[in-house]
C-alpha cells in the first residue's frame, strides 16, 4: 500500500479543529444566551438611571453664604456634568478606565490585563487587581449591592451593556462622579472637594485633582492623614497616568508632585449656631418631611447674620459667668491623688478625665504645686501659672454660703484638683467655671420679623433646651409697657397722674388679701405715668390697669400675641403670667415699628436640588420690579401689608417712655451708650428671673436669664443688675461704627416740654424739661392758657 499525502491529514485536523471549535463556539453562545435569559428578567430598570436622584445633603446657610448646618445621610453634592471640571473627568477616566469612552459598557481589554495579573500575583501577596469600567462601576453602586459574588458580576456586565445602549456617556459619568465614595463620609467628587480641602471643585489644584481620582481604590488606605506615604504614591501614580494619555504636559506633573498634600477641615465657625438650627430643621421636617431634610439636597438660606450670631454668643457667655463668679467657686471637678499624693502619670490619668458638658473651647489642667502660685498641667503635658489675679473670684461657695476672699492659691486650691482653665484675651490662663445660671438673647429686625441671632443657652451641647423659644417664664416688669400700651390707646397721655400709694385688694377670699408693693418698698404719692415706666412703679401699674380695667390690657396682649389664653387677674398686670422671650421680644418689635405686626422668620428662602425656589419668605408683589434694568432710578413703592395692631402715636408715646427708663430710670447702666435706645427691665418675685428688652430704631434685642429649675437669683440681682450688661456688651459690638437715628416720629404727635417729674408743661429752657410726646389735641395746657381757665 502505498502511503496517503501528509497534506490530506492536515486538512483533517484543521476540519476537526474547526468543526470543535464552532461547536464549543456554539456551545458557549448557547450557554451565554442561556445566562441572559435566565439573569434577564431579574435585572432592574436601566431606564430609572436616565431620572435618577441620588439622595443629597442639604445645607443650611446663613445671610451671609456661610454654610450653618448639613443634614445627609450620604454627604453628597450633585454637579452636572456639565459644570465639572474637564480636568475631574479626565483624572478619573485615565485612574479608572482609560478607554471609558471607547468601550461598550464592558472593557473586555481591561478585564484580560487583570486576569493575567492576578494569575501572576499568585502566592505573592498582592491585592488582586480588578478590572470593573466606570459604566459597571455605576450599575453596581446604584442598582445592585458589593457582594463578592459570580451572579452579582455576571448581572453587573449585562447592566452595564443595557446602560451603553441608553444612557451617554457624560451622563454615566455625571453619574459616577457624583455616587462614588471618596472617604471621609464624601460621595461625589463636589463633596470629597469641601471635605479635604475646604474647595470647590473649581479651585482645586491638579495635584488635588490627581488625590482625588485616586481615592476610589481603597479611601481608608490612601487618606493624607493616616497614610501620608501611600496617598503621595497614589497621587502621583494619577499624574503619571494623567500624562501618559496627554491630558497634561510635563511641567504641570512636575510642578503638582512637587508640591505637599495638605488637606484642610471646614474653617471653624467663631460662633455657634445649634439653637438656631436645630430651629431650621425642625421648620424644615414639618413642611417637606425628614427625608426632604437627609436625602432632598435643599438648600436653605436663614435670616442668622453670622457677626451678630458671634457677638451674641460672647455676650450671653460673659454675663452668665460674670453673674456666676459674684456667687464665688463651687470646687474642683475631681482629684488626681493616689493614695494622697499625685502620681507621676497625672497626664495619662488627666487625658481620660471625662470633660464636663459646656467645656466648649476651655481646657482640663491638674494642679500639679502650690505657692505664690498655681502651676497646672494640661492634657498635651504642658504647664502654665496662674496668679491670683486669674482666681480673685473664687470664694468656697458651700451649700450657697460664700467664704472669704482668696489671699493665695492654696486658699483655692488642693494639689491633685482638676480644675478648668480659660485662655486669656492677652495671653496665658484664668480659673473658669461652668454657671449654673442659663439664659438667652434673640436679636430680631422690628420691620420684618427676620430673626438675625439667636443664643438659647450657654452652651448648645450641654443643652439643647432653647431658653429663647422653649423656656416659659414670667416676665416681671418687662410686661408693663403693654399696661401702659393700652393706657396710652384709651386716650391717658404720658404726663397723665396716677396715684402711686398702698393698695389692698381681695382675691375673692375673705381670708386674703392681696398687698402689693413697689420693688422699693416704698410709695411715692402723685406721680406723672412716665415715671411708672421709667421706674418701674407696681403701684401705679396696677392702678393704672384698675382705671382702664384689665380686660382692655389681655386683649391687646392676645393682639400682640405675647400670651394665648391670658388669665384676668390683676397680677399679670405686673408680669405674673408666663411667656417666652421671643414672644415678648417680637411684641417689642411692634411697638418699635410703629404698631405693625410681625411675625418671628428664621428663613428667607429654600431651593430645590435644581436650584428652584420652592419657598420665600418675603412674598410682597412688585410688579415694577420685574424685568427692569436698574439704571440708578428710585426703586419703586411697595405696598405695606403688614397688619396695623395699634395707632403708631401710641407706640411712639410709649417708645419715648422707655427712653426715660434708660436716661433717669431702671437701665440707667446704658445712659454711656452713645446710640439711640429704649428698653425695659423685668425682674419676677424672689429675683427668679431677670429680663431687659431693648431697641434700637432699627434692631430689637431681648435677654432672658434664670435657673432652668427656678430659684431665686439673690438679692438686688435684677434685671438691671444681670440682663442689661448683656444687652450693653451685645450693643457696644453691633452697633459700633454705626449711626443711630432718632426714633421716627409719626404723623399726629405734639411735641411739647414738660417737667417730668410734675407732668406739667415748662419753658424749653427750664432745667430738666423733655419733650412729651402727645397726641394731638390733648397736649396739656400753657401756663398763660391755665391761668385764663381759672379767671373765667
Amino acid at each position: 500500500m502505498g502511503r496517503g499525502c501528509p497534506h490530506d491529514g492536515s486538512v483533517k485536523l484543521i476540519k476537526i479543529l474547526l468543526v470543535t471549535g464552532c461547536v464549543g463556539l456554539a456551545f458557549g453562545m448557547i450557554a451565554v444566551f442561556l445566562v441572559v435569559q435566565y439573569y434577564r428578567d431579574d435585572l432592574p430598570d436601566v431606564q430609572a438611571l436616565a431620572q435618577y436622584e441620588p439622595p443629597l445633603a442639604s445645607r443650611i446657610y446663613a445671610s451671609d453664604g456661610r454654610i450653618l448646618a448639613r443634614y445627609s445621610r450620604e454627604n453628597r453634592v450633585f454637579l452636572p456634568i456639565d459644570t465639572i471640571p474637564i480636568t475631574i473627568q479626565q483624572a478619573f477616566i485615565a485612574a479608572e478606565d482609560q478607554r471609558f469612552r471607547s468601550h461598550f459598557g464592558v472593557d473586555v481589554l481591561g478585564i484580560a490585563r487583570a486576569f493575567i495579573t492576578n494569575v501572576r500575583n499568585l502566592g505573592s501577596g498582592a491585592r488582586l487587581v480588578g478590572g470593573s469600567s466606570i459604566t459597571q462601576q455605576v450599575a453596581k453602586n446604584i442598582l445592585l449591592d458589593s457582594s463578592p459574588t459570580l451572579e452579582r458580576k455576571i448581572k453587573e456586565a449585562l447592566l452595564s451593556l443595557r446602560m451603553e445602549q441608553v444612557l451617554s456617556k457624560d451622563k454615566i459619568l455625571e453619574l459616577y462622579l457624583n455616587e462614588i465614595y471618596l472617604g471621609r463620609g464624601a460621595y461625589g467628587v463636589a463633596a470629597a472637594a469641601l471635605t479635604y480641602f475646604d474647595k470647590s471643585v473649581l479651585e482645586l489644584s491638579l495635584g488635588e485633582i490627581a488625590y482625588l481620582a485616586g481615592v476610589p481604590k481603597a479611601p481608608s488606605q490612601y487618606d493624607p492623614d493616616r497614610q501620608p506615604e501611600r496617598a503621595l504614591q497614589r497621587r502621583n501614580y494619577v499624574l503619571r497616568r494623567l500624562l501618559e494619555e496627554s491630558y497634561v504636559t510635563h511641567e504641570q506633573v512636575a510642578h503638582a508632585i512637587g508640591q505637599p498634600l495638605r488637606t484642610r477641615n471646614h474653617q471653624a465657625s467663631d460662633f455657634a449656631s445649634g439653637y438656631f438650627t436645630t430651629l431650621v430643621q425642625d421648620d424644615i421636617t414639618r413642611r417637606y418631611g425628614e427625608n426632604a431634610l437627609f436625602e432632598g439636597g435643599l438648600a436653605v438660606m436663614t435670616t442668622l447674620e453670622t457677626r451678630l450670631q458671634a457677638i451674641a454668643d460672647r455676650s450671653l457667655r460673659a454675663g452668665l459667668i460674670a453673674y456666676d463668679r459674684r456667687y464665688g467657686y463651687r470646687g474642683a471637678l475631681g482629684s488626681l491623688l493616689v493614695n494622697g499624693s499625685l502620681p507621676e502619670d497625672w497626664q495619662a490619668r488627666l487625658a481620660t478625665f471625662p470633660p464636663p458638658p459646656g467645656l466648649r473651647d476651655w481646657h482640663l489642667a491638674a494642679v500639679l504645686t502650690l505657692g505664690t502660685t498655681a502651676t497646672v498641667g494640661l492634657q498635651d503635658g504642658s504647664q502654665a501659672e496662674l496668679v491670683m489675679a486669674d482666681m480673685t473670684w473664687a470664694r468656697a461657695n458651700s451649700d450657697g454660703r460664700l467664704g472669704r476672699n482668696p489671699r493665695r492659691p492654696s486658699d483655692v486650691f488642693t494639689l491633685g484638683d482638676v480644675v478648668l482653665i480659660a485662655d486669656k484675651a492677652n495671653g496665658g490662663y484664668e480659673l473658669a467655671q461652668i454657671p449654673e445660671i442659663q439664659g438667652g438673647l434673640v436679636a430680631i429686625d422690628p420691620h420684618n420679623g427676620r430673626i438675625l441671632a439667636l443664643s438659647g443657652g450657654f452652651d448648645f451641647q450641654m443643652s439643647p433646651f432653647n431658653r429663647v423659644t422653649q423656656a416659659l417664664r414670667q416676665p416681671g416688669s418687662a410686661f408693663k409697657p403693654f399696661v401702659y400700651l393700652t393706657g396710652l390707646e384709651e386716650n391717658y397721655q404720658p404726663n397723665h397722674i396716677l396715684l402711686d400709694s398702698l393698695l389692698a385688694i381681695e382675691t375673692g377670699s375673705a381670708e386674703q388679701i392681696w398687698r402689693p408693693r413697689n420693688y422699693s418698698e416704698t410709695s411715692y404719692g402723685p406721680t406723672p405715668m412716665r415715671i411708672g415706666v421709667e421706674k418701674s412703679r407696681n403701684l401705679m401699674t396696677i392702678r393704672l390697669a384698675l382705671d382702664i380695667g384689665i380686660e382692655k390690657i389681655t386683649d391687646l396682649s392676645q393682639r400682640f400675641e405675647i400670651y394665648d389664653n391670658p388669665q384676668p387677674y390683676l397680677s399679670f398686670v405686673l408680669g405674673a403670667q408666663e411667656t417666652t422671650l421671643l414672644k415678648l421680644s417680637t411684641a417689642y418689635a411692634s411697638i418699635v415699628n410703629g404698631g405693625y405686626q410681625i411675625k418671628p422668620v428664621f428663613i428667607d428662602r429654600i431651593q430645590d436640588r435644581r436650584g428652584q425656589t420652592v419657598y420665600r419668605h418675603d412674598t410682597q408683589p412688585c410688579p415694577l420690579c420685574r424685568n427692569v434694568a436698574w439704571s440708578r432710578q428710585q426703586a419703586p413703592a411697595l405696598s405695606d401689608s403688614r397688619d396695623s395692631l395699634i395707632n403708631p402715636v401710641s407706640t411712639y408715646q410709649l417708645t419715648s417712655m422707655m427712653e426715660g427708663v434708660i436716661e433717669r430710670g431702671t437701665a440707667q447702666r446704658l445712659k454711656d451708650l452713645p446710640y439711640t435706645l429704649a428698653g425695659k427691665t423685668g425682674t419676677t418675685n424672689e429675683e427668679r428671673d431677670a429680663w431687659f428688652i431693648g431697641f434700637s430704631p432699627d434692631l430689637v434685642v431681648g435677654v432672658y436669664t434664670g435657673f432652668d429649675t427656678p430659684r431665686p437669683l439673690g438679692k438686688e440681682e435684677t434685671g438691671s443688675r444681670v440682663a442689661v450688661p448683656i444687652f450693653a456688651s451685645f450693643m457696644k459690638e453691633a452697633l459700633k461704627g454705626l449711626d443711630t437715628p432718632p426714633f421716627r416720629v409719626p404723623p399726629g404727635v405734639s411735641l411739647i416740654p414738660i417737667d417730668p417729674l410734675t407732668g406739667e408743661r415748662v419753658l424749653p429752657s427750664q432745667r430738666g424739661a423733655i419733650l412729651e410726646a402727645f397726641r394731638q389735641g390733648f397736649e396739656p395746657e400753657t401756663h398763660q392758657e391755665r391761668d385764663r381757665s381759672r379767671v373765667y
